[in-house]
């Protein structure tokens, strides 16, 4: 086996520590859509309360307050797609200064 050069190290130790943080994004992004899923499932329940029942003040309070909620997660999540995107240009630059190494 041929030793690798150290610049090939750096990078391939660059390009390890980068899929471990694209991962923990990943693992972000797929709790900000687990936690969105269980608002809207709020949210619908709450909509269909409303169509059965009529409103009331705690319900119309408990509405708003989940559609605040789920705003927050939607801006949360956002955020976490575009820092994934990001790692995800950091890799593919890593992947081709491996390739031309």
């Amino acid at each position: 086996m041929t030793e690798a050069s150290p610049v090939r190290v750096e990078l391939l130790e660059k390009r390890l520590s980068l899929v471990a943080a694209l991962s923990g994004l990943n693992a972000e992004a797929m709790k900000w859509t687990q936690l969105l899923g269980a608002i809207e499932m709020d949210i619908l329940r709450m909509e269909l309360e409303i169509g059965r029942s009529g409103t009331s003040e705690q319900l119309v309070r408990d509405l708003h307050g989940a559609e605040t909620s789920a705003a927050s997660i939607r801006t949360a999540l956002s955020d976490c797609e575009e820092r994934i995107a990001a790692a995800e240009r950091q890799v593919d630059e890593v992947d081709r200064l491996l390739a031309a190494a």
